[in-house]
């Protein structure tokens, strides 16, 4: 099921036309290094900390507190992590057709502005952190290993996904954290589902570049388990389904919460269904599936609240 070269000459999946386009010239190469252009990373980083949140079960006003601190923060933190992330990969996104108009790979930002840029996105972040409480505090501040940590996964494992779960998916813990001030099993529980619904979805994005991350040597669970796509984001995909079960039983959720929970399921579902690695353009379509599928289960652990 090899990916057709001809199909997908010239893919990518910048966005620098419509708004981008407008803004002027000297803000778009930030705009796009942080991936402003392509919001729905913002979404699958905010979405696990929204599930810690309302799993945490904190009163109407503290909930909308953490959920707008949280917003606010994934938009920074994620933009943050791009920035490492290319720094560390620009050589690499360089000889990745989907990925070589980045801007420090194409040479539109050099590495000290995008330094710079790291600083100031790494100030908001601290601020938006110290709004929460000690323990929050403490892991937030350590899951900036996992972000340094995290391109070079790719270089040294065939699981750089599995890794990147535990950096995507580090707000859930800290949201429940946050709503909670305490670590418990309802906490691990909604950790773990967090760690596998990124497993799953960023195995589908890799999936994208594979014949080029072959010929330049770059380990991935996508190229991994090729032989068995489906069979594995499926797994991820039930492991994901399982853990929020049991994050609902440990929390005490109201049985609504495993009604309610079938939408967002019957999206994983779908990807699972109509995964086709030879089609890159499917492949981020299903991918994108995961920003309403997280949202359904957002609503599933609020509707579980009741």
């Amino acid at each position: 099921m090899g990916v057709q070269r001809e199909d997908i000459q010239g893919f990518t999946d910048i966005a620098a036309d419509g708004w981008v386009a407008r803004l002027p010239a000297a803000c778009r190469p930030y705009v796009l290094l942080a991936r402003l252009d392509r919001p729905v990373g913002i979404w699958l980083l905010f979405l696990p900390g929204a599930w810690g949140i309302l799993l945490g079960q904190a009163d109407a006003p503290e909930t909308l507190r953490l959920l707008a601190l949280f917003a606010v923060g994934s938009i920074v933190m994620r933009a943050a992590g791009c920035v490492v992330n290319d720094i560390w990969d620009r050589d690499l996104d360089a000889k990745v057709r989907r990925t070589a108009g980045r801007p420090l790979a194409s040479g539109a930002l050099r590495t000290r502005h995008a330094l710079v840029f790291l600083a100031c996105l790494l100030t908001a972040g601290l601020l938006v952190l110290l709004q929460l409480n000690i323990l929050a505090q403490v892991m937030g501040a350590s899951s900036l290993f996992l972000v340094a940590l995290y391109p070079l996964a790719k270089r040294l494992t065939w699981w750089p996904q599995l890794v990147m779960g535990f950096t995507f998916g580090v707000g859930a813990p800290v949201g429940y954290a946050a709503a909670t001030g305490r670590i418990d099993a309802a906490l691990l529980a909604i950790y773990a589902a967090a760690i596998a619904w990124d497993l799953g979805f960023d195995t589908i994005y890799g999936f994208q570049d594979m014949e080029d991350d072959a010929v330049i040597g770059v380990k991935s669970t996508s190229r991994r388990f090729a032989h068995m796509p489906r069979r594995f984001v499926g797994l991820s995909y039930a492991a994901t389904v399982l853990a929020l079960s049991a994050a609902g039983v440990v929390a005490g959720l109201h049985p609504w919460f495993w009604l309610a929970l079938i939408p967002g399921a019957a999206l994983l579902i779908v990807q699972i269904v109509r995964l086709d690695i030879a089609d890159p353009r499917a492949c981020l379509r299903l991918f994108r599936l995961n920003r309403p599928a997280g949202v359904l289960i957002a609503a599933a652990i609020l509707a579980g609240r009741l």
